[in-house]
């Protein structure tokens, strides 16, 4: 699918709609019956972009994936709506009113940035890409906002802005996942100096980067969407040096104070499990500080604590049974306990899940559900045994 043209006229859109919902198994037989009325290229092309439509759903939901137009990496790469969403605002907060949004990809991000009233230009160099970008924007009515251009983005003057936002390719078709910053396209470097050049700028980068990479005009941010972690983003023209994990649905934002790291103890009734936002944010200590916690050990981000308090930075499981790490005694254990349904998290330990899962409960008779955690203790390899504690009633802090 090299060309979405065709599916942008009257007759494309009346296949897309027609091809809306096709199962998988179905279509062969529904190609073989429109392809004696419709070009085959066409029908190719309609039924690939009603596969990614269904593919996008989980990032854009279904009203705006049914409308939208995609590319495979598009659909792969784009911002999930409801971090875009979330960028957005923030944007909006500080005042901003125009966005250069350079490497924009399919436009989830100038979709979501033209949704809170700010003018967008949207830059990306391939042309497919750029084309569905376009596409988007008069299918969403947001063509007003969202102007799209076709260029390298290093060229563009991006002055007229009162923001800038990059998003560096950080995938090769060769190589797969980058983890090199400076590897991206473009690097970031460049995307820095752009940054800086603008009065307030953005950049998404891959959540694992080094936290010494972060240039020290920027405050970073973690985001994790559903407890699980979907980018960091380098902020400039706030406060340089900030650090913050932001959980969404909320958003609910953990700001760090440079706190020590928590101090280890015995483990309590508690075992509080981070959020992958917060831990990579290594803000496990301002997490542990609210709940009056410490670390099980000195290498891993397990907090526990006697008392149960409510918090949405971390999920609280309720400790039965601490035991050395023996297959045997757990798989005993599991079988007076009349457990049918085990969860195995790990953190620091070699063993995989589904291994000791199998060893451990070979034959599930029970109707009792436990977790496991496969974890360190003072350095000695543990089982923990347990289950979700029941909440607290009151909200968390924000």
């Amino acid at each position: 699918m090299n060309d979405l043209a065709p599916l942008l006229t009257p007759e494309g859109r009346a296949l897309l709609d027609s091809v809306r919902g096709t199962a998988p198994a179905d279509e062969l037989a529904v190609a073989t019956r429109l392809r004696r009325e419709h070009p085959a290229e066409l029908v190719s092309a309609a039924l690939g972009q009603a596969r990614l439509r269904q593919r996008a759903v989980a990032k854009f939901g279904a009203e705006d994936a049914g409308r939208m137009f995609f590319t495979p990496n598009g659909v792969e790469q784009s911002t999930r709506a409801s971090v875009a969403a979330y960028r957005a605002e923030r944007f909006r907060a500080m005042g901003v009113t125009s966005v250069a949004d350079l490497c924009c990809g399919i436009g989830g991000d100038a979709i979501a940035l033209a949704r809170a009233g700010i003018r967008v230009l949207a830059v990306d160099r391939d042309p497919l890409t750029a084309a569905a970008a376009r596409a988007n924007a008069d299918a969403l009515g947001l063509a007003d906002l969202i102007e799209v251009r076709e260029a390298d983005v290093t060229e563009v003057d991006t002055a007229a802005y009162d923001a800038v936002f990059v998003d560096p390719a950080r995938r090769s078709t060769k190589r797969g996942r980058i983890f090199d910053p400076e590897a991206y396209s473009p690097p970031l470097s460049w995307a820095v100096q752009a940054a800086l050049g603008a009065p307030h700028a953005a950049l998404k980068v891959a959540p694992g980067i080094p936290h010494e990479a972060v240039p020290e005009e920027a405050e970073a941010e973690w985001i994790s969407d559903g407890g699980d972690v979907k980018e960091a983003v380098l902020w400039f023209g706030g406060t340089p040096g900030a650090v913050r994990a932001t959980l969404l649905p909320g958003p609910r934002t953990l700001l760090g104070r440079g706190l020590p790291d928590p101090e280890v103890r015995s483990v309590g009734r508690y075992l509080y499990e981070p959020d992958g936002a917060v831990i990579r944010a290594h803000l496990v200590a301002e997490a542990a500080e609210e709940l009056d916690g410490g670390l099980i050990d000195p290498t891993i981000a397990y907090v526990t604590a006697d008392a149960l308090r409510a918090t949405p930075y971390a999920t609280a499981y309720e400790i039965t049974d601490q035991l050395p790490f023996n297959v045997k005694k757990l798989k005993a254990l599991l079988r007076e306990r009349e457990v049918g349904i085990l969860t195995v998290k790990k953190r620091g330990s070699a063993v995989e899940p589904e291994e000791l899962r199998r060893k451990a409960l070979p034959k599930p008779q029970g109707t009792n559900a436990v977790t496991v955690f496969l974890t360190r203790v003072a350095g000695a390899p543990t089982m923990l045994v347990g289950a979700p504690a029941r909440a607290v009633t009151g909200a968390g802090p924000s």
